[in-house]
């Protein structure tokens, strides 16, 4: 029963995403993405990655929805084509092809005999309390080590709205 969720979620997902690059009016591709960050929350759930889920859907259907609506404010309400729709496909292309062909030798889903089980994870079980100093190795695990790498998100997400709001203050000013 799982399975026909998951599948059919993830069809509903490619549905949303051509939608989304079909579509020129950019408030509908706005909502679009909305829906399709809520529904890849929900995804997530079904694989048991509440955590990324709420993160999804905090971030990609609340905050970025509402900042991509702040933007098409200042902008024009419909796309405008470009005569080179070549190029980028090809860029998505040659991008999608690279992250495949990375994931060849990854260990299959849930492979007990994973890197991560047989070196990370019995490293953070034996030695996180002791090393961060807080005995459930949960919370040890989500405040020092997830902490590095919500920092670096942070940066990331900083900067990306950094360079928008500067992208958007080169543009003539309006009345």
């Amino acid at each position: 029963m799982t399975l026909v969720l998951e599948a059919s979620l993830f069809v509903f997902l490619l549905v949303i995403a051509v939608a989304i690059t079909r579509t020129k009016d950019l408030f509908a591709a706005a909502m679009l993405s909305g829906i399709f960050s809520l529904a890849s929350a929900g995804l997530f759930t079904l694989l048991d990655a509440v955590d990324v889920a709420f993160t999804e859907a905090a971030v990609g259907a609340g905050i970025s929805t509402i900042v991509i609506l702040g933007t098409l404010s200042l902008t024009d309400p419909v796309e405008i084509r470009t005569r080179r729709p070549l190029l980028p496909l090809g860029v998505v292309l040659l991008t999608g092809m690279a992250l495949v062909w990375g994931t060849l030798d990854m260990p299959a889903f849930g492979d007990a005999s994973a890197p991560i089980h047989l070196h990370v994870a019995p490293r953070y079980l034996s030695e996180s309390g002791a090393a961060i100093g807080i005995p459930n190795v949960v919370t040890s695990i989500l405040a020092s080590y997830r902490g590095y790498d919500t920092l670096g998100e942070l940066f990331v997400v900083t900067t990306a709205g950094i360079g928008v709001m500067l992208l958007l203050g080169r543009g003539e000013s309006r009345p």
